[in-house]
């Protein structure tokens, strides 16, 4: 089975690196939706969106409640410019995983994440992006 990647323009990738709070929704076991603040990287090369958080949190707890199918959209927005990125989601604890999302959260943000005991990244590999700004991507299979 073949990855979709998501060609993105420079302008919203350009977006995407700014150094922005954004907001991360995922699905409660019970269907309802859960929005919560976090910072994130996004790797347009291969289509991956990294979150970190601690492994007891709603959201990640959410994710891994919903299994291989868990969808999620992640929206940065400053002022009427905005980006989603939706996709599927997945929880690890992976320490090389872990050591890669790291570096790039402090590459991004100039500073490292938090780091509790029980540290997991959330990764989504986006499979839809919408902007008001750029139109709707195409997406390519890998």
């Amino acid at each position: 089975m073949s990855r979709a990647t998501v060609e993105i323009p420079a302008t919203t990738r350009a977006f995407l690196t700014r150094p922005r709070t954004a907001t991360l929704t995922t699905l409660r076991p019970d269907g309802t939706p859960h929005v919560t603040p976090v910072r994130f990287t996004f790797d347009a090369a291969t289509g991956l969106a990294r979150v970190t958080t601690r492994a007891g949190a709603r959201k990640a707890r959410n994710v891994a409640a919903g299994g291989p199918t868990a969808w999620v959209a992640l929206c940065q927005a400053d002022g009427f410019c905005w980006v989603t990125l939706e996709g599927r989601a997945t929880v690890t604890a992976d320490p090389g995983r872990l050591a890669d999302a790291v570096r790039r959260y402090t590459v991004r943000y100039r500073a490292a994440p938090p780091a509790p005991p029980d540290l997991v990244v959330v990764e989504i590999a986006v499979e839809r992006v919408l902007s008001p700004n750029d139109g709707i991507p195409v997406l390519k299979a890998k």
